[in-house]
């Protein structure tokens, strides 16, 4: 078979684009969170093992927190239970309390795993609940009681460090656990944004279905300041459905983590493209 020449080429200059980033990071914590938007099909998710098995091979340490709302919500319409949300956050009662542990502890959980270890990855799939991880209090929402949606009081970062150290990448599903035993469903942005500070990543990626913070133009910004970030959120800018995302984000940034990106998630080799490439994608926020 004849040499293709220019893919050569072309090989050759991702290769040398990425090398100092490899460089740079290697060794260093990257908290990655993916979006239960983001899991569309097998390709898509295929598309990001790969890209959390080569962070691991060049060696970083990715770590993973994964959502699965839309997975939650379709398995309860099967049961017949229709959705209700406050202000973004679904409200949990004992049933579905049962749903959301069965679909991110268990389907959702071992899909991700699954598809880390096809793509020659070591995962491992925890809750919460696993070592004591991560220990939640409920959350009030504008003082209304929700259920069984909580918040992070603490995390207890030993079992991911063991993993880690051992050459596993752990995929942890955002529930935690009340002082009483009580299960919580907590927001995976908060969960990944949390974790990231206590273990001070290098970084922390949010992936969505939206491929950033936009202008009023609808244009991606990018290379955001934690002052100018607060100043589009005051002007109107940003809001809605961003601004919990936005808040983590920022809290972990302010906490200590190097940086917080906000990428498209259904982009193919949306993670490499972020962390190996001169230009990457999404909205980077620093201090």
């Amino acid at each position: 078979m004849p040499i293709d020449h220019d893919k050569a080429i072309n090989i050759a200059h991702v290769l040398t684009e990425a090398l100092p980033y490899i460089r740079r990071f290697a060794g260093k914590t990257f908290v990655v969170k993916y979006g239960g938007n983001a899991m569309g099909d097998d390709d898509m998710i295929d598309s990001f093992a790969r890209d959390i098995v080569l962070m691991k091979a060049v060696g970083m340490d990715p770590v993973v927190v994964h959502g699965g709302g839309p997975q939650i919500g379709k398995h309860l319409e099967k049961l017949g239970k229709q959705s209700r949300f406050v202000d973004g956050m679904r409200v949990t009662d004992a049933e579905t309390m049962d749903v959301v542990e069965m679909m991110l502890g268990g389907l959702v959980n071992k899909a991700v795993v699954n598809a880390i270890a096809k793509q020659g990855g070591r995962a491992v799939g925890l809750t919460g609940k696993d070592g004591g991880l991560i220990r939640a209090r409920k959350l009030l929402v504008k003082g209304e009681d929700i259920g069984q949606v909580g918040e992070v009081e603490s995390i207890d970062p030993r079992v991911v460090d063991h993993l880690e150290a051992g050459g596993f990448i752990p995929v942890i599903a955002p529930v935690g656990v009340g002082a009483d035993g009580t299960a919580y469903n907590i927001n995976a942005d908060l969960v990944a944004g949390k974790l990231a500070s206590v273990l001070q990543a290098e970084k922390l990626m949010l992936l969505t279905n939206v491929q950033g913070l936009m202008d009023k133009q609808g244009r991606v910004l990018t290379g955001l300041t934690v002052a100018q970030v607060e100043a589009l959120i005051a002007d109107g800018t940003v809001q809605g459905g961003m601004l919990p995302k936005v808040a983590c984000a920022l809290d972990a940034v302010r906490s200590g983590v190097k940086s917080s990106v906000i990428i498209d998630g259904r982009l193919e080799h949306a993670v490499l493209l972020e962390l190996f490439t001169d230009q990457g994608i999404g909205t980077l926020i620093r201090a």
